[in-house]
């Protein structure tokens, strides 16, 4: 099995930390100008790239350039911004994103308010919010009617997150001797913490494997072995769209 993890574009709140670190958040912040400009980019990127790992497959004598990941299966996160960054990837892959709820970004939904009131949760997108701004995207039962997030869950800790990345990358274990190519768009904390736990590094706090806007990790799985081929991949970007 070879493995995909794609960050998603610059969202409104990257946005804003850049400009102002003490500035309040959103709860589930949208891409960007420039966010939307580079979730094309990554789009062009998973269509038209050369792809290495298939094109030196072929024995020699007949070897020819191969283009793009040919991908079989696109998850996406419940979250607005990579749903965003999902549709030119799921355009140019030919296929339908599917949710994923668990590779949603440490934390979950929540505001976190100066007063009294302190941190509170949201639900986070509806089913018919998602069907209605994303009519391509296949929804899983943990997205309710009245959004996917648990309100009263509040913020998410680490070792939640930690734990849910362990069980993701259990299940990316159970089909690693199939012949499928997995594209997970997600987020920068939660691909780092899914990284750690495919390669038995949790909880790993000493240790960051960072991600620039749509950056790219390609992890294959392989006779037993899973090899990390390439991480934080962002040459797709011109230096004007980099975040």
């Amino acid at each position: 099995m070879q493995l995909y993890l794609i960050r998603h574009a610059q969202s409104q709140n990257n946005a804003t930390m850049l400009a102002d670190p003490t500035n309040r958040q959103e709860a589930d912040p949208a891409l960007t100008e420039l966010g939307l400009k580079q979730a094309a980019a990554v789009g062009r990127f998973v269509g038209e790239a050369l792809n290495v790992d298939r094109w030196v497959e072929q024995p020699p004598a007949v070897r020819k350039p191969v283009y793009g990941l040919g991908a079989t299966r696109l998850y996406v996160s419940p979250m607005l911004r990579t749903l965003q960054t999902c549709q030119p990837i799921a355009a140019a892959l030919d296929l339908q994103p599917e949710i994923w709820v668990d590779i949603h970004e440490h934390g979950g939904i929540f505001l976190h308010h100066e007063d009294e009131r302190g941190i509170v949760g949201l639900p986070g997108l509806s089913r018919r919010e998602i069907n209605e701004r994303f009519p391509n995207v296949i929804l899983s039962p943990d997205v309710r009617e009245d959004g996917w997030w648990n309100p009263a869950a509040g913020l998410e800790s680490l070792e939640a997150c930690q734990m849910r990345a362990i069980r993701v990358a259990n299940a990316l274990r159970m089909q690693s001797n199939s012949d499928q190519r997995l594209v997970l768009v997600t987020h920068g904390t939660f691909m780092d913490h899914l990284i750690k736990a495919l390669l038995n590094l949790l909880p790993g706090n000493d240790l960051r494997f960072y991600h620039y806007n749509t950056a790219v990790t390609h992890i294959d799985f392989l006779n037993g072995l899973t090899i990390l081929r390439y991480q934080n991949r962002f040459d797709h970007l011109p230096p004007e769209l980099n975040s």
